[in-house]
């Protein structure tokens, strides 16, 4: 008879790999698994050893018996990415026109064209009328001075806060920038403007106070040691109350420069949204040199435009750091063929008819009823994002799922990306192109699927949409 105390004997659950019919055994071998046709030709298209590691995950879920050994090459050629690139396509659908978390503005199909063709070897900074060596980017300037044609000169950098550190670096290291109290903002990701401009050697004077500063206090702050004076858009704020701020032609009365720096970058007045400031009314208005982001409203590619005086950009170009600063060939393509072509998507999603977009989302809604989906078309409310237009919604429409679809609707492919509220899951028309509508029903269908399997997802989960 065993004591009581006598430990029963544990016999140890076996691994699914050490079942019965070992899964392992009966792996193909790596290298034949390779010379799959399929295989072979992604191996040429996203190399062999990206190939290979997808291969390596799949032979992984083999060996755990997940999946059996005779599907191990299918499920790896299901399993390659599009490109060898780890960036996914997204859908936005966050009612968010110009997300930054998702790279800001969607190029147009001209801009893409254009990248592509500069992908290879291109006449970056080669006349090949002469076959000699020509300024780099000249077309790209030339287009973006025929959009602000009343801007003497421009140049181009790799995005906007590099455009304002070139301009202060150029025309205020160890010298005085003059910007009000009100205009000390904070960019994304933490950066803040006075330690970016303190960087550059510049000394700041902050004139003014948050909500009130006048012209007679950045007078008073301007000397023989000014550089000039700055003037910021707060783009992501509103400051509201007892307020007073100075326009671009109250400060060009000054006997200094001004640097304007835009926020939206806002080649032109644009209707849809009257008191967004834009590059050709403050240069109207005495702007010396406005400083702006491409990928904003502007619809292009990461990128920073300075516009203005001739004699101050030429100072902006033979600066060392301009040549640190400046883009590639991808970039200058992209920002041509934007600036150039037909309007680009942001324009579009700028300009949507509500009507129209209830519409879609009415169709929309009721293709995805007929597969069995808890779906309905609401009433929206967009915003612009990327530090344009604050406060300001457009009207829109949203097809609202259950929230449990948040989650699988970002592991999709393409991947969407809707935001959480009100309990619910919404899909914001106005940054989807219609064309984009067949794709998107057909991720919720699949997201739905996987959502049921999985269960419910908390109301308060986060949705990531970057509101």
């Amino acid at each position: 008879m065993e004591s009581p105390h006598t430990p029963t004997p544990h016999t140890p659950t076996p691994r699914p790999s050490a079942l019965p019919g070992d899964a392992r055994r009966h792996l193909p071998r790596t290298d034949v698994t390779l010379a799959d046709p399929r295989l072979a030709a992604a191996a040429d298209r996203l190399g062999r050893r990206l190939v290979k590691a997808v291969l390596a995950g799949v032979q992984e879920r083999a060996r755990a018996g997940e999946i059996p050994p005779h599907e191990v090459a299918e499920q790896a050629v299901a399993a390659l990415p599009a490109t060898a690139s780890q960036l996914r396509p997204v859908i936005n659908a966050t009612g968010v026109l110009v997300h930054t978390n998702l790279g800001r503005a969607p190029l147009s199909a001209a801009a893409r064209e254009a990248v592509l063709a500069a992908s290879g070897t291109a006449d970056v900074e080669l006349d090949l009328a002469t076959g000699l060596r020509s300024r780099r980017g000249r077309p790209a300037v030339e287009a973006l001075l025929e959009r602000v044609p009343l801007a003497e000169a421009a140049h181009v950098v790799n995005n906007g806060a590099a455009a304002l550190v070139l301009a202060a670096t150029a025309l205020a290291r160890g010298r005085d920038i003059v910007v009000s109290r009100g205009e000390m903002v904070e960019i994304g990701d933490g950066f803040r403007l006075p330690d970016l401009l303190v960087s550059t050697g510049a000394r700041l004077r902050e004139v003014g106070t948050t909500n009130r500063t006048s012209l007679a206090d950045y007078a008073a702050a301007v000397t023989p040691e000014t550089g000039f004076v700055l003037k910021v858009h707060p783009s992501n704020f509103r400051v509201t109350g007892f307020t007073r701020d100075v326009g671009i032609a109250e400060l060009s009365r000054l006997d200094v420069p001004v640097v304007a720096d835009l926020g939206s970058g806002l080649p032109a007045p644009e209707p849809v949204l009257p008191d967004e400031p834009d590059a050709t009314t403050w240069l109207r208005a005495g702007a010396s040199l406005v400083t702006a982001s491409g990928d904003k409203l502007l619809g292009g590619p990461q990128c920073g435009l300075l516009l203005g005086r001739a004699d101050l950009v030429r100072r902006l170009t033979r600066h060392p750091l301009a040549r640190a600063l400046r883009v590639d060939k991808l970039t200058l393509a992209a920002l041509e063929a934007t600036l150039r072509g037909p309007a680009p998507p942001v324009h579009a999603a700028l300009h949507a008819r509500p009507g129209q977009l209830r519409e879609r989302a009415e169709r929309l809604a009721e293709r995805l009823r007929r597969h069995g989906l808890d779906c309905r078309a609401v009433d929206s409310e967009a915003v612009i994002g990327g530090g344009g237009a604050p406060g300001v919604t457009l009207p829109s429409a949203a097809v609202s799922l259950p929230v449990s679809c948040a989650g699988p609707l970002r592991r999709v492919t393409p991947a969407v990306m809707g935001r959480v509220e009100g309990g619910r899951c919404l899909l914001d028309l106005r940054a989807v192109p219609e064309t984009e509508d067949a794709a998107l029903a057909a991720a919720v269908r699949q997201a739905y699927r996987a959502a049921h399997r999985a269960g419910p997802v908390p109301a308060d989960a986060p949705d990531g949409s970057g509101r």
